[in-house]
Order: C-alpha cells, then sequence, then structure tokens
C-alpha cells in the first residue's frame, strides 16, 4: 500500500512539474492558451486555482500537488 501511495504522490509531482514546463514554454500565463486548457489545469492540479488570486511559487505548486495526489491515493487505496 505504500509503494501505491508513492506512485500516487509521483504522480501528482509530475503532473505538476508538467503543467510547469507547459506554461514556460509556451507563455501560457498570459495568452489564450490557458483558457482553452483551464479546466484540465484545475482538474489535475487544484492549486492553480489558488494561485489565480494568491502568489504561489513553483515549490509551493509541487509539493501541494504532490501531497494532494498522495492523499487522494491514501482514501483510494484505503477504500480498495
Amino acid at each position: 500500500m505504500k509503494y501505491r501511495i508513492a506512485l500516487w504522490a509521483s504522480a501528482g509531482f509530475l503532473v505538476a512539474v508538467l503543467w510547469a514546463l507547459f506554461a514556460f514554454v509556451t507563455g501560457a500565463a498570459a495568452s489564450a492558451q490557458l483558457r482553452e486548457v483551464w479546466p484540465l489545469v484545475s482538474l489535475t492540479c487544484p492549486i492553480a486555482i489558488v494561485g489565480m488570486h494568491h502568489a504561489v511559487s513553483l515549490y509551493e505548486a509541487v509539493a501541494a500537488n504532490t501531497i494532494t495526489y498522495a492523499l487522494i491515493g491514501l482514501i483510494v487505496e484505503t477504500l480498495r
């Protein structure tokens, strides 16, 4: 079970890092591309919703997403 929760946390880390790379490469912070993918971003990286109203650093976003996915994994694996 610990291994599966670690996999969930790793997935959360990768999701946050990949969204950060996407924003960096495309300059999506101020472009119309962000409006097109925003539902997917807010679903897979919930800390991004907070980032709209308050300054959130990349490290905080990655850590929060990792913890969020680990908690989701803990719930799913407990129910499983």
